[in-house]
């Protein structure tokens, strides 16, 4: 009924298409510039045909909207009939309806982008489904036919074990290992035995010279101390010496001196007998004066 209205007031003029503006450009340009397209995460490297027909596309198809080469004649009449100022209510309601068959026709741009995004949403969780499930059947498969091959190969390792021949290579080979681990025990053993005698002639060594070491420095020692005790010794003995010629030089002094002493009494005392004897030898004087 509004795309009628919409035919029916329309203003008598030819719809030009021009590839420059924006609104009049190709379907599926505007649609692959739309930032709800190219911001998908799901879309695909390659275009795919969608399988529901569009209503654009219907709607597009459709001969009625472009059938407007010449206007009908109640719309001439109506021309004809009206004046200047009844002339600018019909172009308003053209515009109006323009805008609203423009809205409607976002509306619908949109939901079905909506429902494009939901489909390949749905796709795209279908391909991971798919691809989940052929990842689980490959695993599925690699372990069967791993288990498979162990299976065949201990099968048939068994049945080589089973044979007498391989039993005696097993039996030869374990003899032989046996033998080589005895020898090479043996090896080692005579490896550390002799390592054993090298350390200990070593220690015996090592001991010998720190004991030759520690009696070197004991007789060192010990001589040291020898002639400490007779530097010692010979210091005492010089000064008992020193000492003993001391006291023989005081006692030679005391003795002098007491000679000395002796020779000057006897001198002390030959002057005294001297004068005694003198007084002796002296005539008696009379100090009696006469006392006839």
């Amino acid at each position: 009924m509004q795309r009628d209205l919409s035919r029916s007031l329309s203003p008598p003029r030819r719809r030009r298409r021009s590839p420059s503006p924006e609104r009049y450009r190709g379907r599926r340009g505007r649609r692959d510039r739309s930032p709800s397209r190219s911001r998908s995460p799901y879309r695909p490297s390659y275009r795919r045909r969608s399988p529901f027909p569009s209503p654009r596309r219907r709607e597009s198809c459709s001969p009625s909207p472009r059938r407007r080469n010449s206007p009908p004649p109640s719309r001439k009449r109506y021309r004809r009939k009206s004046s200047p100022s009844v002339i600018s209510s019909p172009v308003t309601a053209s515009q109006s309806s323009h805008l609203g068959l423009e809205e409607n026709k976002n509306a619908i741009d949109t939901q079905r982008l909506q429902e494009e995004k939901k489909r390949w949403e749905l796709l795209f969780a279908l391909e991971c489904v798919t691809r989940r499930r052929k990842e689980v059947e490959l695993r599925l498969i690699e372990e069967d036919t791993a288990k498979r091959v162990e299976q065949a190969i201990r099968k048939k390792v068994e049945e080589s074990l089973n044979c007498d021949e391989i039993k005696r290579e097993i039996q030869r080979r374990i003899e032989e290992g046996r033998k080589r681990i005895h020898e090479e025990v043996a090896i080692q053993m005579e490896k550390e035995k002799e390592s054993a005698l090298n350390e200990a002639k070593l220690k015996v060594e090592r001991e010998k010279k720190e004991r030759n070491e520690l009696e070197k420095k004991l007789e060192e020692e010990r001589k040291k101390a020898e002639e400490a005790l007779r530097k010692e010794a010979m210091e005492q003995q010089q000064k008992e010496l020193e000492r003993y010629q001391e006291l023989e030089r005081l006692q030679k002094e005391r003795e002098e001196a007491m000679k000395r002493k002796k020779m000057e009494e006897e001198q002390q005392r030959q002057n005294q007998m001297k004068l005694l004897g003198k007084n002796k030898s002296r005539p008696k004087l009379s100090f009696a004066f006469g006392m006839k």
